[in-house]
């Protein structure tokens, strides 16, 4: 069986050794020294969060044609999502899950040319597509700003099954402010009514 070529980048020694110590005794993947990483077939770069220098790094890599490119990150949020997909990011791996065998699969799939993500990951990433989808489709149609968090929270509730004194309750309003709230909802929308309103939302993603 041929070995995969793997570099690991880390700016922490400790992080750099910890992946490394756990990769170099598996057959599947031959580590590679700093010397050596223009061989590398994948990238595995090690961070706690996906920052401006982890981005620099990506997009540097990402020059390097021929080389797959994975993320072991402590803390992964919404920018570090768009951030790994600008830098062609294939693989997300959180470091709390990155013991000897993921990091091994996420290697051998990185050299098969398959991606590799979290399920809660693979989930925004497709909210991610369809909402650029949808703005390309639709560039007028409506967007989050089209909701304050208010009006997006009763929805939300609503699409649950909670009528308006079960909301009144979970967000301490008064019953007559979430009727208010719904009724401009509704009417700034040219809805006909909260059904209406929570399809509406739903199918363009607004909650």
């Amino acid at each position: 069986m041929t070995r995969i070529p793997v570099a690991v980048y880390a700016e922490d020694p400790v992080l750099r050794t910890g992946v490394t110590h756990q990769l170099r005794p598996r057959p599947e993947v031959e580590v590679l020294d700093q010397g050596d990483r223009e061989r590398a077939a994948v990238a595995l770069v090690v961070v706690d969060v996906v920052d401006e220098p982890a981005a620099a790094l990506l997009r540097r890599l990402r020059r390097s044609s021929g080389t797959r490119t994975g993320v072991v990150v402590g803390r992964f949020d919404q920018d570090a999502l768009q951030t790994t997909i600008d830098c062609g990011v294939a693989a997300v791996v959180r470091r709390a899950e990155a013991d000897q065998d993921r990091l091994v699969a996420t290697a051998v799939a990185l050299h098969k040319g398959e991606a590799v993500l979290p399920g809660d990951l693979l989930r925004r990433l497709m909210d991610h597509v369809g909402r650029l989808q949808r703005s390309v489709l639709d560039p007028n149609g409506p967007t989050l700003s089209t909701l304050t968090t208010r009006e997006a929270d009763m929805l939300r509730l609503i699409s649950e099954g909670c009528d308006t004194a079960e909301i009144a309750v979970r967000m301490s309003f008064s019953e007559r402010t979430v009727k208010n709230v719904l009724h401009e909802v509704t009417t700034r929308l040219q809805l006909r009514n909260r059904a209406h309103a929570v399809g509406y939302v739903m199918r363009h993603g607004l909650i």
